[in-house]
């Protein structure tokens, strides 16, 4: 079997990595707007940092299993680590839908990371094996469109359901229904995209850092490149953001006396405009480079989160929660693909599990930032100090970033993104 890569002549494959990514946004869109007010006003819940602490969980687990996803699917293959993410999904919408107290709904989150760190990792992966280097960014942005495209699909879906009915078990048993149509679908129709990589990989055999053990990628990929280090700080400090939205919104908004089914068109919105965008700056990165979508994301998505702190009203927040939702479209996309970029296709997968490692840390770090700051200040504060992380952060990536986008008219060697010797520290 010839593995040849390219969007259109893999498009049958393709499109099914889609629709699985878009079955991962939409698992973990169906807490973004019912578990706050679950914990809330169900569960007896008044500490927004005990609240936090599912993120924390969720963070933390989805972080350390990014990683040793990557490093798996080299090994293993990237099909039975996706099956295994839907799995240990299988659990989640009983223990949401039934859960006795608050520590129960932490506990579903730790299976949400590991759902998390395998399924939509190994997701990008396989889209970034079948697309090849020309159209790395367009792959990445379908497959981060989608996959936010769910959130904000579920995110809305549970809301509805959640005003019609009640706060659960309704809007879980939805939940249960995506969970499983996806492991159907990941059992008996993707293929493996291994192969595809493997053989980008032996036309690329001369280049000096094809082989890197496991400990060499993450310390590259950590701190001993500025430009991967870069991304890693950058992706780490914009999931402040979704933390945000993802634990204060649904409580900041309801106490400012906005309907559940209200908070769920807000935060779809965001998820939304983030997800369609996302189909048009991964390509926008193929034509002007990755560097300036970047960092002009860091700057409007912390300008977006200052706004929805200071405005009032359903209507200027469903304008912040846009505006924010612009700067993430820019931005998210985009740092994958400077990863992809600058990591050899024989260790691509584990140098994105590294990246994805820090960057998905950064939900538990938010989350904790978040919790404490609202409750030993406010809310409010919380929306200020995240959007101050983000724009030092976007000053970081100003200074440290290199452009990254393959020149078409360079030798096929430097195609394969390694870092120049100007990049490397």
């Amino acid at each position: 079997m010839s593995y040849t890569q390219g969007i259109r002549r893999n498009w049958q494959q393709f499109a099914l990595q889609l629709l699985t990514v878009f079955a991962v946004g939409l698992t973990i869109g169906a807490e973004r707007n019912v578990v706050p007010i679950l914990g809330r006003d169900v569960l007896g819940v008044e500490s927004v940092l005990v609240i936090g602490s599912f993120v924390v969980s969720f963070g933390f687990v989805k972080a350390l299993l990014n990683l040793y996803g990557g490093k798996w699917s080299e090994t293993y293959g990237r099909k039975p680590i996706l099956v295994a993410g839907w799995v240990v999904a299988l659990p989640i919408p009983v223990i949401l839908a039934f859960a006795p107290n608050w520590w129960w709904i932490t506990l579903g989150n730790v299976l949400l990371g590991v759902n998390q760190g395998l399924a939509w990792s190994m997701s990008v992966n396989a889209k970034i094996d079948l697309a090849g280097s020309d159209a790395r960014g367009f792959a990445v942005g379908l497959d981060e469109a989608f996959g936010y495209g769910g959130v904000a699909v579920g995110a809305w879906v549970t809301g509805v359901i959640a005003a019609r009915y009640s706060l659960r078990p309704e809007p879980f048993y939805f939940l249960a229904g995506v969970v499983l149509l996806a492991l159907l679908v990941s059992v008996l129709f993707v293929d493996e995209t291994l192969p595809y990589a493997r053989a980008e990989a032996d036309d690329q055999a001369t280049e000096e850092d094809a082989d890197l053990p496991f400990g060499a990628v993450l310390k590259r990929a950590t701190y001993g490149d500025r430009t991967l280090f870069a991304a890693a700080q950058a992706g780490s400090v914009e999931k402040f953001v979704d933390a945000l939205v993802w634990i204060a919104y649904p409580l900041y908004l309801t106490a400012a006396g906005l309907s559940t089914a209200q908070v769920g068109v807000i935060v779809g919105v965001y998820g939304g405009v983030w997800g369609v965008l996302q189909l048009y700056t991964g390509r926008l990165a193929d034509r002007v480079g990755r560097r300036p979508p970047v960092i002009t994301g860091m700057f409007v998505a912390g300008g977006g989160v200052f706004l929805t702190g200071l405005v009032d009203g359903y209507w200027p927040w469903v304008g912040t929660a846009a505006l924010t939702g612009v700067g993430m479209a820019l931005l998210y996309p985009n740092l994958i693909t400077v990863v992809g970029d600058a990591a050899h296709p024989s260790w691509r997968a584990t140098g994105l599990g590294v990246y994805r490692m820090w960057r998905d840390a950064g939900y538990g770090f938010g989350a904790i930032l978040i919790g404490v700051t609202a409750d030993l200040l406010s809310i409010q504060a919380a929306f200020s100090l995240v959007a101050a992380a983000m724009f030092v952060s976007g000053a970081i990536t100003f200074a440290w970033m290199r452009e990254t986008r393959p020149d078409p008219e360079s030798d096929p060697p430097s195609e394969s993104g390694s870092t120049t010797p100007t990049d490397t520290r």
